[in-house]
């Protein structure tokens, strides 16, 4: 077929499939597709090529956390495609993830040609600028027509240079295509020579701020501080030598890559700090924050009653500051900036930089005694909780392996009593907090990155999230779900309101108990079913489930009340190993 001789849906096959052969060509390996109609063409040339990995889903909500689990586990961005109208609208809980946590994504959402809007076509609602400043671009090339086919590798190319440019996160391509929707893809545009992409991406952020580590370097020598590593740190290795040239703890997020076994890795940051005793005597001079914020709100609220000069070092200079403390945020990659700081202190002030005193020592030795406590305490209950719970998934996964971890209560646990540890990459949906489409993001992680990969997720975001486990039972992937059944909302019961209210009411309208049994849903869509009675079966079940492979589901039932308890009681028994003579006050904080 020539040019000359193609009809306009050959002409819609052939811009689709210029967009795939560009979007492979800047490296893009997978997409999700949910299926529809008007979105055919671009379905069509997305599995016609061999270089993208299609993964089908039925729900569009689904589907979207399924490429920002792509996203999230590969640094690519993945094509999340629906048809046109409400299908459009279920993407936007994901757009909203990927823009607040800096995840590459496409969103292609079909629509109707302009003829067919606001004259009541059905299936057609208003999809211009759907997901509003979420977005990092919005594109609409309008329907493909051969006059514009120069400019269809630009539009492709440029899509995803706004997806990974600093900051990453999603953009919209709104896709007006007319019937008939089927037709034969002709000559592509010419490419670049080479096979690269049309539009070359930006190279590497570079420190933009007014302070560099030279400057920082003065400002930190023999000071009494410590490293704050949240999310998003390339290189962890260099926090650990930066924090060993200055004999400063790090107190690390499971996020930062940086919870590992370093002499100055503090794990139980929020169980020393709820001792108030202990939290005045290590008090700092300087804080160093990487990334984005720990969960923690204990370590929040003692970072901003601290009095320190607080720096914040990100990658592309976003402001996590919610208490308005920092003096300044520097725009670098934080383990490169580590780095730059390390050799400047290497380079001019040798053996001078460190903290004085016995201050790294009593950050690790408070450390060392709240872990013995949180042991000691978690041995003692043979029952399954939920910290003893979270503490032994992260133990038991192989190296290599990655665990997503919800919103709520798991992030906070794994947070709080996870050992450190090697070779696991953890991973939790943080940009809005939320607890949506937690387990379909870790079947996008299971899928980009073929390695064991395990989801702690509580009943609630299991249920919000079920439509994850369509054709789940047939992927080719790793899974183990990990699902704490305590019937309702368990981390409410920490809050005032579980006090202050009624029993009923507080069932009503915050624990919402929903008597609903997740392993028989798991097990309606033909997953494996396991449960988990005794604390000492989880590890075994994890590892025989990854041994497995495919998906399978681990069902640990809990009890709220108990929960808090438990909880209540490690941060007892940290508290009197501490502090042993005064009586630490019950443990009120809402997390």
């Amino acid at each position: 077929m020539t040019d000359g001789a193609m009809t306009p849906a050959d002409t819609t096959a052939t811009f689709c499939a210029t967009l795939v052969d560009e979007w492979a060509r800047a490296g893009l390996t997978d997409a999700v597709v949910s299926p529809g109609s008007r979105s055919t063409p671009m379905a069509l040339a997305l599995v016609a090529d061999e270089r993208v990995r299609v993964h089908v889903h039925h729900d569009e909500r689904s589907a979207a956390f399924i490429a920002v689990g792509v996203g999230r586990a590969s640094g690519r961005p993945a094509v999340v495609l629906t048809t046109s109208g409400t299908a459009a609208v279920e993407l936007h809980p994901a757009v909203v993830e990927a823009h607040h946590d800096k995840v590459p994504l496409l969103v292609v959402t079909a629509d109707r040609p302009p003829e067919l809007r606001d004259v009541g076509a059905p299936q057609t609602i208003d999809q211009v600028h759907l997901f509003g400043r979420s977005v990092r671009a919005y594109a609409e090339p309008g329907v493909p027509i051969e006059a514009t086919r120069e400019q269809w590798r630009s539009v492709a190319a440029q899509a995803v240079i706004d997806a990974v440019t600093s900051p990453p996160g999603p953009v919209h391509l709104n896709l007006s295509f007319r019937e008939p929707l089927l037709g034969q893809v002709g000559v592509l545009p010419g490419g670049r020579p080479g096979g690269g992409p049309w539009h070359g991406r930006p190279g590497p952020a570079a420190a933009r701020a007014g302070i560099d580590a030279d400057v920082l370097a003065d400002a930190v020598e023999g000071c009494n501080g410590v490293i704050v590593a949240g999310g998003g740190i390339g290189d962890p290795d260099a926090v650990h030598a930066l924090a060993a040239a200055l004999r400063w703890p790090v107190i690390a997020d499971p996020r930062s890559g940086c919870r590992v076994p370093r002499a100055g890795t503090i794990s139980h940051a929020d169980a020393i700090l709820r001792v108030p005793e202990v939290a005045a005597r290590l008090r700092p001079d300087v804080v160093l924050r990487l990334g984005s914020l720990p969960a923690s709100k204990v370590l929040g609220q003692w970072l901003a009653a601290s009095g320190a000069w607080q720096l914040g070092v990100e990658a592309d200079g976003l402001v996590f500051d919610p208490d308005r403390v920092l003096a300044s945020v520097l725009t670098a990659e934080p383990g490169a900036f580590c780095a730059q700081v390390s050799e400047s202190l290497r380079r001019d002030r040798a053996g001078s930089v460190a903290a004085p005193g016995d201050w790294f020592d009593a950050w690790t030795a408070a450390d060392a005694e709240a872990a013995s406590a949180i042991r000691a305490t978690l041995a003692a209950h043979h029952e399954p909780t939920e910290p003893a719970i979270a503490r032994d998934l992260m133990a038991a996964m192989p190296d290599g392996s990655h665990v997503m971890v919800s919103s709520s209560m798991p992030v906070r646990d794994v947070e709080w009593f996870a050992a450190p540890r090697e070779g696991v990459t953890v991973h939790a949906n943080r940009g809005a907090n939320g607890i949506d489409g937690v387990v379909s993001t870790a079947v996008g992680i299971a899928l980009a990155t073929g390695a064991p990969t395990a989801v702690l997720v509580g009943d609630i975001a299991f249920l919000h999230d079920t439509n994850a486990l369509l054709g789940l039972a047939r992927r080719p992937l790793d899974l183990v779900i990990v699902v704490i059944d305590n019937d309702g909302g368990g981390i409410f019961s920490f809050l005032p309101q579980a006090d202050a209210l009624a029993p009923a009411a507080f069932e009503t309208l915050f624990a919402t108990p929903h008597g609903v049994d997740p392993g028989a849903i798991a097990g309606a869509h033909g997953l494996p079913v396991s449960r988990v009675d005794h604390q000492d079966q989880l590890a075994r079940l994890v590892r025989s489930a990854v041994g497995a492979g495919g998906a399978q589901v681990l069902v640990v039932r809990t009890d709220r009340t108990e929960n808090v308890a438990v909880h209540r009681a490690v941060h007892a028994a940290v508290a009197t190993a501490l502090a042993p003579d005064p009586d630490p006050a019950p443990d009120r904080s809402d997390r």
